[in-house]
């Protein structure tokens, strides 16, 4: 069962690490292993191989076949059907998955992400709508170390996003399919109501319906910089918490005095309890992974005490590891799935401590888990949480102890009406959490509470997994503190970089803007930093960060922002707080530190020579053509960054510039809009590529096409950002290397 699990999983992973779905009848080969299987056991364990392989290639393409036609791309459609969970708030209105029942005469995916803006309509779980909808294939950035948000909706079973044009009638709810969501949300109002304007409400209500729609960004902050995340998140912790109470509490009351026993044993009884509230708790929580794996894993466990049979802790895992496949192969996107079977696991290996003081039990627990997590935290997030043990041995007991039995009990006494008890129990676990933020926020704010690393090659990877198994194997093991060698090379390896005289180049994928990362041997540059898309998103944070700490950069030595557009500078700010920068060069004021970039500015950093270009001394400032613009040159090659200058500044850089403006690669001015890139400009640069920073199915209609004419006719090859995510240039001694991260990265879910 184990190694079967194992080898499922195996074929699983395989599957995602293609770029094209294998065909199915790779199945047939399961036949004679399974046949062979009969005389020799262990050619099972190739079967659940194939099997898994099979699995995850039949789910995945039933996924992808339920895709949005390209011709409806950009098309107002009617369409009819169901809001499928809990609407999130945005800056600018609602966010929603909705479930389409009726789609007339259109091919239209079964579920899609919908966004409601400027309209007076609230959006409820559940509720049922026809509605007028603009829909766009599923899209997402696509970068080194950056979140990977088309698989996210393909995991989600969303095959199209859009907005909601009109709401045009509300129709009868009619499935019952929903009425769960219902609960959430009126569970979400009601602890709204209870906890006005409380700092933790949005908390208390993550606890009670999986819902973080509440928690600011400065709380996700503290939670992700102390290790806690998971506390919030209805996981398999909460999960077990809740069934084992159930289950005390249920055998407890049916051994009371009475007859009921003599039919039903009062073990059976409390597991019958255990498992159904560990149901609802998990349905609540709308059935994500952790709650998944561990709502199986009660289940296995109630069953055997149901049936009075025996499994071992292994077996268990196994079993839940199997199911949670089965039902959902794509779960292994999930970062929740690897923590969570990854932290069960670890409890499992280290249960054989028997110190007889709870309190060392705990804290050996705690660090047992810190250490276990190790490698699968330096893989999914590249960074690692020192300060985690100490804030998880302080927060899991107010927490999982205290505040979920609380809160759930404000959810038993607000089912039968009892609202002001559960008011009181809400106020209590918020006044809880309320004593613990104080303390999360002084052991969040240190710089060295995290360790940032790159992800780690594969085969560091595996030592840090030996490392770890040697560390947490049972005392009195010879060379067990060896492991700690074992973990060196996926914490000191350090990434492959440019030698000396050489600068490799990056646009990275952010949508309709702009950021480019140039790295010489000891030297980084950042030229802006992307768009600001809300409050709680932008480039910044959620691109160029990543990146970064994916390819070693742990200091910026020079950032300049061209100008103050949001689509250029949205993400300032967050890069600041990130990663410490030496110095800031704009052509706007207001950002802190800066200087002014003027023409004529230059630095010579290992051999590659950075010259700004424009804008002139004296110039406002407050224009596209007063755009900082970057010349990168060694000896290898020309780099043009020109951000987003239109005619007038081109014809000045012409006139004062000539031939100087020449260069194998340049992005193109101001996207490719109509108001840059002249004849002459072109002429005198005269690139070989032409890089297009611009969004999928953007507004602008950005690249124009007579600008996209121009440069073909000059024989320059275009890459854009839709098509090539991330686009890294290699300025070496063999010439001009170029990578497209979705030709290098290509996955079977790529828009194509």
């Amino acid at each position: 069962m184990r190694l079967a699990a194992l080898a499922f999983l195996a074929g699983i992973l395989l599957v995602q690490q293609l770029a094209e779905l294998p065909s199915l009848h790779w199945g047939w080969l399961a036949l004679p292993l399974l046949v062979m299987a009969w005389w020799r056991p262990s050619f099972l364990i190739p079967v659940f191989l194939v099997t898994g392989i099979v699995w995850a290639s039949w789910r995945a393409g039933v996924l992808l076949a339920d895709e949005l036609p390209r011709p409806l791309e950009g098309t107002d459609l009617v369409i009819e059907g169901s809001i499928a969970d809990l609407p999130q708030a945005t800056d600018y209105g609602y966010r929603f998955p909705f479930d389409v029942h009726n789609r007339g005469d259109a091919k239209i995916p079964a579920r899609i992400l919908l966004s409601s803006r400027g309209s007076e309509t609230v959006p409820r779980a559940g509720e049922s709508w026809r509605l007028t909808v603009r829909l766009k294939r599923p899209h997402g950035f696509q970068n080194p170390g950056g979140f990977d948000y088309e698989a996210y909706l393909l995991r989600q079973g969303i095959r199209a996003r859009g907005s909601v044009r009109e709401w045009q009638q509300r129709l009868p709810d009619k499935s019952i399919r929903y009425a769960v969501d219902r609960v959430r949300e009126r569970i979400g109002e009601r602890i709204r109501m209870a906890l006005p304007e409380h700092p933790q409400a949005g908390l208390v209500e993550a606890l009670a319906n999986g819902h973080a729609r509440g928690i600011s960004r400065t709380q996700w902050d503290v939670l992700r910089r102390t290790g806690t995340l998971h506390l919030v998140a209805i996981s398999g912790l909460h999960i077990s918490l809740v069934a084992a109470i159930a289950f005390f509490l249920g055998r407890w009351l049916w051994s009371l005095p009475g007859r009921t026993v003599l039919w039903l044993p009062a073990q059976q009884a409390g597991a019958i309890a255990g498992f159904v509230a560990a149901a609802g708790y998990a349905a609540l929580a709308g059935f994500v992974v952790p709650t998944q794996r561990a709502l199986i894993m009660a289940a296995v466990v109630f069953g055997a005490l149901l049936w009075r049979r025996r499994f071992t802790s292994t077996q268990v895992l196994a079993a839940a590891l199997l199911a949670v496949l089965i039902y959902d192969p794509l779960a292994v996107h999930a970062a929740g799935f690897w923590l969570s079977f990854a932290a069960v696991a670890i409890i499992f290996l280290v249960m054989h401590e028997d110190n007889p003081v709870w309190w060392k039990r705990w804290l050996s627990l705690q660090w047992a888990i810190a250490v276990g997590l190790l490698p699968v935290t330096l893989v999914l997030f590249q960074q690692v949480s020192l300060i985690g043990p100490v804030a998880n041995t302080l927060a899991i007991p107010v927490f999982d102890l205290l505040s979920v039995p609380l809160v759930l009990a404000g959810i038993a006494f607000s089912s039968v009406g009892l609202d002001s008890l559960a008011a009181l129990a809400w106020q209590a676990a918020a006044s809880l959490l309320n004593l613990l933020w104080p303390v999360l926020e002084w052991l969040s704010a240190p710089s060295w509470g995290q360790w940032w690393q790159h992800q780690p090659p594969w085969w560091a990877t595996g030592c840090a997994i030996a490392g770890v198994l040697l560390l947490l194997a049972p005392r009195g093991l010879p060379g067990r503190w060896v492991g700690a060698v074992w973990l060196l090379p996926a914490l000191l390896v350090q990434p492959p970089g440019p030698a000396a005289g050489e600068v490799w180049v990056t646009m990275l994928d952010v949508g309709q803007g702009l950021a480019v990362i140039a790295r010489s041997q000891q030297r980084t540059v950042v030229f802006d930093t992307g768009p600001r898309y809300s409050s709680s998103f932008d480039a910044g944070e959620s691109v160029i960060v990543p990146y970064l700490r994916q390819t070693g950069v742990r200091r910026i030595d020079r950032l300049v922002v061209s100008h103050g557009d949001r689509d250029h500078a949205g993400g300032v700010e967050s890069l600041l707080a990130a990663i410490p920068v030496d110095r800031v060069m704009s052509s706007v004021p207001g950002i802190t530190g800066q200087e002014r970039c003027v023409a004529g500015q230059r630095w010579n950093w290992d051999g590659v020579e950075f010259e700004i270009l424009n804008p002139p001394a004296g110039a406002p400032g407050d224009h596209n053509n007063d755009s900082c613009v970057l010349m990168i040159r060694s000896r290898h090659g020309r780099i043009l960054l020109p951000a987003d200058i239109e005619k007038k500044a081109e014809r000045r850089l012409v006139e004062g510039q000539g031939q100087r403006l020449r260069a194998e690669v340049m992005v193109a001015p101001h996207h490719g809009s109509r108001t840059s890139s002249s004849p002459s400009f072109l002429d005198a640069v005269h690139p070989r590529l032409v890089l297009l920073p611009v969004g999928y199915r953007n507004a602008y209609r950005h690249p124009y096409p007579a600008v996209v004419e121009r440069y073909q006719a000059l024989g320059a090859r275009l890459l854009d950002s839709p098509g090539s995510g991330a686009i890294e240039l290699r300025l070496t001694a063999t010439g001009l290397e170029t990578r497209r991260f979705r030709d290098t990265h290509r996955r079977y879910w790529f828009d194509h």
